[in-house]
């Protein structure tokens, strides 16, 4: 046992010095990856945007949310029309004359045929539309805060009022085929932020929410490049 503990030893030490060889000898570069669209695209080429439904009745129409007209349904459409056109390489076309014949987007995701007839009626390859909830709440409350004395120099605590408007969007997406009216895609994207004050604008609470959502729904549609680090050994 006596003569095994130098040699374990002389292991370890071995066995350090070659892990800090071997990463000295290794340098971090980054690299675009792509990633693939959630779609198979092959052979399509026409993508038709259906209005979305609102499941929240104050967003259904234009209203006056503090002071601010708020469209969620109308700002929504014309940001989704403009990011899709500029990144998905796919001919973008809105429709608006459809009557859906139920509200309920689990019913509607089955009724293949009318799904197929838009297709037909609008020549579309793919037909997108899904559903929004916009939902502005007043998060104000009382938070404790660290407040060092200038008379004893002591760190104390106290409760002070912290004004913040919360803004949470919540977006389902779904993509039927347009000649079979088979759904190919569903998925629900969420993101929530927090502005500084009360009365926070709305409208800019709102395109916070899409902006950070931005990546995956045209990821939907599109290829897109995620940076990643990898270590690389020198040759």
């Amino acid at each position: 046992m006596r003569h095994r503990r130098p040699l374990l030893l002389v292991l370890l030490v071995g066995v350090v010095l070659a892990a800090g060889a071997a990463y000295a000898n290794t340098v971090e570069v980054k690299l675009k990856l792509p990633v693939r669209a959630a779609l198979d695209l092959t052979g399509r080429k026409k993508l038709v945007v259906a209005p979305f439904v609102i499941t929240q009745q104050e967003g259904d129409k234009p209203a006056q949310f503090r002071g601010r007209n708020l469209d969620v349904k109308g700002d929504f459409n014309k940001y989704l029309l403009k990011v899709l056109k500029r990144d998905s390489g796919l001919e973008v076309t809105p429709v608006t004359d459809v009557e859906y014949p139920t509200d309920d987007l689990d019913k509607l995701a089955h009724d293949r045929d009318f799904w197929r007839a838009l297709g037909e009626r609008t020549q579309g390859d793919l037909l997108l539309t899904g559903s929004l909830d916009f939902d502005v709440q007043d998060k104000s409350g009382y938070k404790l805060e660290e407040y060092t004395s200038p008379y004893d120099g002591r760190t104390y605590y106290r409760q002070v009022l912290v004004e913040e408007t919360g803004f949470e969007f919540d977006i389902l997406m779904q993509v039927y085929d347009g000649a079979t009216g088979d759904l190919l895609y569903q998925d629900n994207f969420k993101d929530f932020k927090t502005l500084e004050g009360a009365g926070a604008d709305p409208v800019q609470g709102m395109f916070q929410n899409l902006f950070a959502l931005e990546d995956r729904i045209v990821g939907i549609f599109a290829q897109k490049d995620v940076e990643a680090t990898r270590a690389l050994f020198k040759p």
